[in-house]
């Protein structure tokens, strides 16, 4: 089973149809509204821009988990991405991304390795996980890593379609 076969529910309400994405290139990142590393969300939205045309997206998925750094409702996360970054990728509801609770799509991703090893819980808010068109997971990149980086780009540029 791919991560793509999971349900999940979008922001916006329904279901997020993650198997739309399949055959394309996606990074998932564990978002939030009130993080220092919140000014992320700029670099992955000129990800979106730049390679959405060859077949990849940026899945956000906004959790409360560290800090309670996203505690806004759907609209307020919603509102908050558009108008203060421009965010056109789509987003997931919000869910818990470690223990317990942890959302079946992350239970999927967290077996995946980072480039110094690191498997298991996300270690915080803006962790990166790239899927590969097939549905496997084919990197891992910590909260600290830029989504501009070097690392993250050639990441992309290695599994977009065709």
């Amino acid at each position: 089973m791919s991560v793509l076969d999971v349900e999940i529910g979008a922001l916006t309400g329904g279901p997020a149809e993650l198997d739309r994405h399949r055959g394309k290139a996606v990074l998932v990142v564990n978002v939030a509204s009130q993080c220092g590393l919140t000014p992320q969300y700029t670099a992955l939205e000129e990800l979106q821009q730049r390679y959405a045309g060859r077949g990849f997206t940026v899945l956000g998925v906004p959790c409360n988990q560290f800090m309670g750094q996203e505690p806004g409702t759907a609209e307020e996360i919603s509102t908050f991405c558009s108008t203060t970054y421009g965010t056109t990728f789509p987003m997931t509801e919000k869910v818990d991304v470690n223990g317990d609770d942890r959302h079946p799509l992350y239970t999927g991703l967290v077996g995946a390795a980072d480039a110094g090893g690191h498997t298991g819980d996300v270690r915080w808010n803006f962790e990166k996980f790239l899927i590969a068109p097939d549905g496997t997971v084919a990197a891992r990149f910590g909260p600290q890593t830029e989504p501009g980086s070097e690392e993250v780009v050639k990441g992309i540029e290695s599994v977009l379609p065709g």
